[in-house]
């Protein structure tokens, strides 16, 4: 297995990018340029790479599992949680939270017999809560339809199991069972972008068509699940978004990006003596003589050259799209009576963003001000039987959180109770102490809101004007860590 890359540098994976396997693109209809020219070239780029692999590749917890694994149920289900974890989440992250899943799930059955509660605690500050959701539900399925089998094929586990794209299936169905099928991820995009000069959109559906056809190409059948790593390995090591480490890549000699390079430097060269050939580009027409322009697979002809970038001109990078922006109202409700009280949490609904997690009260920041601490009292009122001492209601500034496709912004609020609420919350609530905040399935958002609260700084709000003064910003600790005095709450404010 790998460590995925994610643009900018990082390690990362991306989501699932499915397309199929015939049409334009295809490496039978492509320009010669952007194919390996005959078997011997496969043969011999899969040599290097795998080579380059056994002495090379790092030593991470999924894939000691999976090569010391008979059981090939188990093997598949520990590159399963694998792939899953990496899917836009760093490795570095990701190994924690591996192992400390497989020590509390270490097969299937096991993690089909988790509540949703327990996947959603051991998962809280992973991101994208759906994947362990997924992977329970897909636990399940497994164990009560399929006889406790995890398909075999990749079309099977695409098929048959939620939340496994083409990729995961494919990257199960080789490293686990030995399928001889190719695998495309971001790295992989990456690696076979430059290797054959392919500077077109690669989120284009002919593009990821190509792409995948190279993929199932080169694939070696003797060892398909170590090809497919080595080709992801490859990405996050060595051909990496910025900074590629050219010198030590073992495919260079196949690299077009890099002969792509060569020849820009020598035209440049050329450009400084004064050379007669002074002006000469390289083009569209070394793929297509006399078709200038007119491959798909190349970058498009206004896309200039950077000769700072090197083979990272490849692949071309899309536009991003802006995150949607959104707000909402929060509460931070505390009940003193021990060192740091009891919060207030309330569920989430099972379905949509943060699915089940627990949060503070909130509503959307609909409105004017004075409409949104309605909405919000109304809320407290909702989950909270006992009167509320709504006046002490304190604004305490803002939290930003960036999801992958929303900037969410919290508008905070703390208000605190000096008597024990009467009776058990509403179903769908609770009272947390502050370590049991810090256990249960809360989104990292909620985390960034407590310290709000409690006057430690997050990096990520805005207080306002007032909140600088423990007595009147809010009934948190404060910035001197001071508990608010009586008087503090009755002191006159305006209505909510």
């Amino acid at each position: 297995m790998r460590k995925p890359q994610k643009a900018g540098g990082g390690s990362q994976r991306r989501g699932e990018q499915p397309s199929p396997d015939t049409g334009p693109g295809t490496p039978s209809q492509a320009s010669p340029y952007h194919l390996f020219s005959d078997a011997d070239e496969v043969t011999s780029f899969r040599a290097s790479l795998l080579s380059w692999y056994d002495r090379a590749k790092r030593d991470l917890p999924w894939r000691r599992r999976a090569a010391g694994e008979l059981d090939p149920d188990r093997r598949a289900y520990s590159v399963w949680v694998s792939e899953i974890m990496l899917q836009q989440t760093q490795v570095a992250t990701v190994t924690g939270y591996y192992t400390r899943w497989m020590q509390k799930w270490p097969a299937l059955q096991d993690l089909a017999g988790a509540s949703l509660e327990e996947v959603n605690q051991l998962w809280a500050g992973l991101g994208y809560y759906s994947r362990g959701r997924r992977l329970q539900e897909g636990a399940r399925k497994v164990m009560e339809e399929l006889g406790g089998h995890i398909p075999r094929t990749a079309d099977m586990l695409q098929k048959l199991l939620p939340g496994v794209g083409r990729y995961t299936a494919g990257a199960i169905a080789s490293i686990a069972f030995g399928q001889v099928t190719g695998v495309v991820d971001g790295n992989v995009t990456r690696v076979l972008c430059r290797v054959r000069a392919i500077g077109a959109d690669p989120g284009s559906p002919l593009v990821t068509q190509h792409l995948w056809s190279l993929a199932q190409q080169l694939v070696d059948p003797a060892r398909p699940g170590d090809f497919n790593q080595a080709a992801m390995e490859l990405g996050a090591t060595v051909c990496t978004p910025r900074g590629p480490l050219c010198p030590k890549c073992p495919v260079r000699g196949f690299c077009q990006a890099q002969k792509r390079v060569e020849k820009e430097q020598a035209v440049a060269s050329r450009r400084l003596l004064g050379s007669p050939e002074q002006g000469q580009t390289l083009d569209v027409e070394e793929c297509a003589p006399g078709r200038t322009g007119s491959c798909p697979l190349c970058p498009p002809p206004s896309e200039p050259w950077h000769q700072d970038l090197g083979v990272a001109n490849f692949p071309r990078q899309p536009a991003r799209k802006a995150p949607r922006e959104q707000r909402a109202v929060v509460c931070v409700l505390q009940q003193l009576g021990s060192e740091t009280g009891r919060f207030l949490l309330v569920q989430r609904p099972s379905s949509g963003l943060l699915a089940g997690l627990w949060e503070f009260p909130s509503v959307p920041a609909e409105g004017t001000e004075s409409v949104q601490r309605q909405a919000l009292v109304k809320a407290l009122r909702t989950w909270v039987s006992s009167p509320l001492p709504l006046r002490s209601l304190r604004y305490l500034g803002e939290v930003v959180h960036i999801f992958s496709h929303i900037r969410q912004t919290y508008v905070v609020y703390g208000l605190v109770l000096e008597e024990q609420p009467q009776g058990l919350p509403l179903s769908g609530a609770r009272w947390v102490s502050r370590a049991e905040f810090q256990a249960a399935a809360v989104p990292t958002a909620m985390k960034k809101v407590l310290q709000l609260f409690e006057g430690r700084p997050s990096g990520l709000g805005k207080a306002s004007k007032g909140s600088q003064d423990p007595a009147t910003s809010g009934p948190g600790l404060g910035r001197r860590r001071r508990q608010l005095t009586l008087s503090a709450f009755l002191k006159p404010t305006s209505a909510p």
